[in-house]
């Protein structure tokens, strides 16, 4: 019998549990040839940003917390690097596992490549071609340190191999995002929705917090006064990112989140299940989030991302979403073509099954170490 492989897994960031709750489970479905530990950097460190999302995707606890906490780019990635060097020599894996785009993606990545371990990039190949977004960044840099890149979409292939990576490197396995979708849709059947008053299909959701929408006075006053424009048309549930929050507090713009209350719900970041409850049972979603755009599509919710490029393709040109940027016009206009049913229609894209995990894992279990 070969010996069992040892893996590091990396979460820092909100989104990561997401991604790598649905790898774990299968993990732990091969006890007798892996061994895995759960290394979270605290990149994301309060209970609303991480912890409860911990208890609600069933994941265990990590074995080791980094602590690293808020920062600059620059100072909280290099944190993550120091003290993940240690978790390596403590723990001497023969794979690290990151997903996603976060600072902790490409912070230990970098470590894991200069000390001789091998990578696992989960969700490797999306682009938006924005070198002005972080994520971009830490997307672009993680793929070329990476030895098995794991892609959502086709159109990552492209990508990949128009930057050199070998495709022998490249492997279409889905999306582990929609596992744990599909994972969680079944305990949240008979869940009522989260806030009291709210009917199905009567209200839109809305999550912002990329700094190109909420970290300009001008702008975050714009998208304010189209929100109060479209919930005297639909109630809105704003579901709003600590940093929009505080900017809105900070410009003096708290008067317009009064109004969207008059009808709406303002709250800061939910839990996922709360979340996707919301989701699932909305007329459309606003956000500039990636993985909403991924959730709408496999729900046929009906997206508006207010940005100008997005990394997930397929999301449009498959499923439900539309780019409006900062057009507050093309935002309005698409939600009343929502509310008279001219929307259009999506589909589910290839390989978003539920079982993108098990493909990553029997990949990782065939390699030789």
């Amino acid at each position: 019998m070969s010996r069992k492989i040892k893996l590091l897994n990396v979460v820092g960031a909100r989104p990561n549990f997401m991604k790598m709750a649905p790898l774990i489970r299968e993990m732990n479905k091969k006890r007798d040839r892996i061994e895995h530990i759960l290394i979270h950097t605290g990149q994301h460190y309060d209970n609303d940003m991480s912890g409860n999302f911990i208890d609600q995707l069933g994941m265990p606890r990590p074995k080791i917390n980094l602590g690293v906490g808020s920062g600059s780019h620059a100072e909280q990635t290099a944190k993550i690097m120091i003290a993940f060097e240690k978790a390596i020599i403590e723990h001497r894996p023969d794979l690290v596992v990151v997903v996603g785009d976060v600072n902790s993606t490409i912070a230990c990545a970098l470590v894991a490549s200069k000390m001789g371990v091998r990578i696992a990039h989960v969700e490797a190949g999306l682009r938006s071609f924005d070198r002005n977004m972080p994520e971009e960044i830490n997307r672009v840099l993680t793929d070329a340190l990476s030895d098995y890149l794991f892609t959502t979409e086709k159109s990552a292939h492209v990508n990949l191999q128009n930057e050199g990576i070998a495709k022998e490197k490249i492997f279409f396995v889905g999306n582990v995002m929609i596992d744990t979708l599909v994972h969680s849709l079944e305990k949240i059947r008979d869940w009522e929705l989260p806030f009291r008053g709210v009917e199905e299909n009567k209200y839109a959701v809305v999550t912002l917090h990329r700094p190109s929408n909420v970290d300009h006075p001008g702008t975050l006053a714009n998208i304010l006064e189209a929100f109060c424009a479209i919930n005297e048309k639909i109630a809105l549930i704003l579901a709003l990112h600590p940093r929009t929050l505080k900017n809105i507090e900070l410009f003096g713009m708290s008067d317009k989140l009064n109004v969207i209350r008059g009808r709406g719900i303002v709250v800061g970041p939910i839990g996922y299940l709360e979340m996707l409850k919301l989701t699932k049972s909305a007329k459309f979603v606003i956000t500039d989030s990636g993985g909403l755009q991924e959730e709408t599509t496999y729900l046929g919710i009906p997206c508006i991302t207010m940005r100008e490029n997005t990394e997930r393709p397929i999301t449009i040109t498959c499923g439900t979403n539309i780019l409006v940027g900062k057009d507050t016009n093309a935002l309005s206009a698409n939600c009343d073509e929502i509310l008279r049913g001219r929307f259009k229609t999506g589909s589910i894209p290839e390989l978003w099954d539920g079982k993108a995990s098990e493909r990553i894992i029997d990949k990782l279990l065939s390699a030789k170490y």
